[in-house]
This record gives C-alpha cells, sequence and structure tokens, in this order.
C-alpha cells in the first residue's frame, strides 16, 4: 500500500513508484484523494479513495480548510500543518485499517504528509517506509531551523542567531505538538514522544526525493536513502503535447530561458509576469509554462515570449539555458537531472528551503523572495547566463540524481521491506 497526499506534486513521484512496483509484478494499492485514483489506475495500481478523510479539492483549500484563507508565512505554514495534515490524519488511519481489513498488506510506503500512514502502520505493526517526494527536513542541534530557507550562521554571532531561531521555532512548534498528541490520542493511540520535526518520519527507513547534494546540512541521517528524481524511471512516460509555436524553441538560436511557478502557485504576478518584463528586452526565447490554474496571461505578450499551459518536459529541458522557478521541488529535480541552472524565487511552504538548498549546492541563485522585481530576476539571469560555474554545478548534481537510480531505487528499497514467502504465509 502506498500513500500519497492529493497534490499533484506529491502523486506524480508515488505514482512513478507505483508504474515499477507493478512492473515487477507487485499486486499495488494507493490511497488518496478521489481526483486522483484514475491515476494510479493508469499505471495498473488500484486507486483507494479517500473516505473518511475530507476529500478536498487541491484548487480550493479554503472549502475545506477554512483557516487557510489568504495568509502566508510561518504562522500561516503551522495553521496549514494543522488543519490539512495533522487533523486529517485519523480518518486518513481509520481508511487505511479499512483497507487492510479486507486485504491486508505486506509492506506501506507513505508520502511523509500523510501522517495517516504512521498510525496505520503502528495499529497493524507493518513494516513501513517513508517514501516523500517533498524535501526531508531533519532537526539539527546546530545551524538555524529546517524550513526557513537559511545558511548557518558563521562565527559567535550567526551561531547565537541560528539558537535563537531554533528557541522560537520550538515555542511556534507548540501548538502543532498539541495537535499531534491529539491526533493520537483520537486515533486510538498513546504518545510516542514525536513532535512536529520528527513526526513525519519512520525511523526504519525513508526514501527520499533529491541527494546528498541537496539535503540541506553535511550529516544525512542513515534512516534517509536517497533515490534522486522520483519522477525517473529510465522508462519514458506519457508527456504533453507540443503547443502550436514548438517549432520556434526547436529552430531557436537564442538562448531558451524557462519560467514556471508549478501548480500551486496561481497568480502569474508572482514570478511569471515579473520574469516576462524582466527578459522582454534579452536576447533569448522565453517559455513560460502556465499549468492548467493561471489565469490567462495578458496580451499581447512580448516578441521573445511563448506560453502554454502544459509542455513537453523531456523535450524543452534539454533545450533550456535558465530556469527561473518558485522553487517546486519536482520541477527543481527534473531541470537539475538535465543540467539547468535555476533562478528560484521561493516564497512559501518548502520553497524558500529548496531556493536555499539550491544556491549552496551552487547550482542556481536563491533571490530570497516569492515575489522578486524584474531588475531582480534580470541581474540573477544574466549572472548565471555568463558564470559558467552554475551550469557545471547543476550537471554534477544532475549526475548525482542520475545516479542514485531513481524509481527503479526506490522500488528496491520497498521490496527489501517485504517478508519472506513463509513469514508472509503465517499472516
Amino acid at each position: 500500500m502506498l500513500t500519497a497526499m492529493p497534490f499533484a506534486g506529491h502523486i506524480l513521484p508515488v505514482r512513478a513508484v507505483a508504474a515499477e512496483l507493478v512492473r515487477r509484478g507487485h499486486d499495488v494499492r494507493a490511497y488518496t484523494g478521489s481526483a486522483y485514483v484514475d491515476a494510479f489506475a493508469a499505471v495498473g495500481a488500484t486507486g483507494v479513495p479517500w473516505r473518511e478523510a475530507p476529500d478536498f479539492d487541491e484548487r480550493n483549500y479554503v472549502a475545506t480548510f477554512p483557516r487557510l484563507r489568504d495568509r502566508k508565512g510561518f504562522r500561516q505554514l503551522a495553521i496549514n500543518l494543522q488543519d490539512m495534515f495533522v487533523a486529517t490524519a485519523p480518518a486518513q488511519s481509520r481508511d487505511l485499517l479499512a483497507a487492510h481489513a479486507r486485504r491486508p498488506w505486506d509492506v506501506l510506503a507513505g508520502d511523509p504528509m500523510a501522517l495517516g500512514t504512521r498510525f496505520a502502520a503502528e495499529h497493524t505493526r507493518s513494516p513501513w517506509t517513508g517514501l516523500s517526494p517533498v524535501p526531508v527536513m531533519v532537526p539539527s542541534a546546530s545551524g538555524p531551523p529546517a524550513g526557513l530557507g537559511l545558511d548557518p550562521g558563521r562565527g559567535l554571532p550567526g551561531r547565537a542567531r541560528d539558537a535563537v531561531l531554533r528557541g522560537l521555532a520550538s515555542a511556534l512548534a507548540v501548538p502543532l505538538n498539541r495537535a499531534y498528541r491529539r491526533a493520537r490520542a483520537q486515533a486510538g493511540l498513546r504518545p510516542d514522544g514525536h513532535t512536529a520535526a520528527t513526526m513525519w518520519y519512520s525511523s526504519e527507513q525513508v526514501i527520499a526525493a533529491g541527494s546528498p547534494a541537496l539535503h540541506g546540512s553535511p550529516a544525512v541521517p542513515p534512516e534517509i536513502r536517497y533515490a534522486g528524481d522520483l519522477t525517473d524511471s529510465g522508462v519514458p512516460g506519457p508527456e504533453a503535447a507540443p503547443p502550436f509555436w514548438w517549432d520556434d524553441v526547436v529552430t531557436s538560436r537564442r538562448p531558451v530561458v524557462h519560467v514556471t511557478q508549478g501548480t500551486a502557485i496561481v497568480d502569474p504576478s508572482d514570478l511569471i509576469l515579473p520574469a516576462i518584463e524582466a527578459l522582454a528586452s534579452e536576447d533569448v526565447l522565453v517559455v513560460v509554462g502556465t499549468g492548467h490554474r493561471t489565469p490567462p496571461l495578458p496580451r499581447p505578450l512580448p516578441a521573445n515570449v511563448r506560453a502554454g499551459p502544459m509542455l513537453p518536459y523531456d523535450d524543452l529541458l534539454p533545450r533550456t539555458s535558465v530556469m527561473i522557478t518558485n522553487g517546486g521541488f519536482g520541477g527543481v529535480l527534473r531541470a537539475l537531472r538535465y543540467g539547468v541552472p535555476l533562478v528560484v524565487a521561493g516564497g512559501d511552504l518548502d520553497k524558500p528551503e529548496i531556493a536555499s538548498r539550491v544556491a549552496r549546492s551552487g547550482a542556481g541563485i536563491n533571490l530570497r523572495t516569492g515575489t522578486p522585481r524584474p531588475a531582480t530576476i534580470r541581474a540573477a539571469h544574466r549572472r548565471i547566463a555568463t558564470d559558467p560555474s552554475f551550469r557545471a554545478a547543476a550537471r554534477r548534481v544532475g549526475a548525482e540524481l542520475t545516479a542514485l537510480g531513481g524509481t527503479r531505487r526506490a522500488a528496491d528499497l520497498v521490496e527489501a521491506l517485504v517478508p519472506d514467502r513463509g513469514e508472509r504465509g503465517t499472516r
């Protein structure tokens, strides 16, 4: 049984792992929102929809979680975690236990953000592994708290700053810790001593998208097993059809710059429109991916801009000189796998952390805001375009991601937890 929170950015990597496990002959189920059940069925897995858990629409969180309305920042992140992830965990667990009663599984492999996975694993005493499509963030006794996108402080003032921030983060996490204890009680489980920093992760194993170069701290805990780009199975998958203007990309003699805000950020004034303005007078071809949720862009577009909702990435990225992104992890990993350097405007949720990790790897520039000015974007693009060290670093990280094995490595790690046939026969 696999689990995945019903977000597009979580579904694609988990579905790719499901497809690889199906290819190897396993009976695979996937617990997720009803909107994505068919996506798993398309690769031969059986989708198990949220039933008791509130089956929300990722295009309209507020309809199900009203406290998420028009708020950003650290405090809003805590509310998101409480309402969308922790408070739904007991119902997720009940759904999973019902599925287990109908047909027991041998191994549970779960999206860490689907916290009901932990609860169901405890109830069933199943072998379970994390299957993380998002950056793994583990607490550290030194450095700033994970998730803020800050580099470790230098010298005594920097270490003092980090200590203060760790204390502040612990204080702000108190409501989330309480919510977790309350959720465990509602799920019929006793307190376990975990906190907001550790509740998400299996102590047995976490199969993680990414690589050590993008870990965020020098030491990688032994239970974290990086698998690279979890959409990379080595087998070509379905791609979006090329737009009518695609020959402009194929025949372009100018560098191609790709601009994307991913699937969750829908206001083009955050990044897409400033990037278009920044590059309108540059000698580049700007290719904008808007996604299906972004409102139509103002017309007419500058002569050097092409835009479409979904793009054929495996054809686009090998032709791309620089990618300007809000820091969605799946898109970042895919770009780096092709050796494309990045300008990252990470504004909220895990995006500032991703931007910081990209910059520390040398593969890109962290703009330190999700709403950069055109002049800032233009300067960052020019710097990357004229400094070959960024592309060299992107290629190094890309080589590491590829060497880690992608979904084949993830499937190996899941299979290793399957009990042998004799043990399975006694269950």
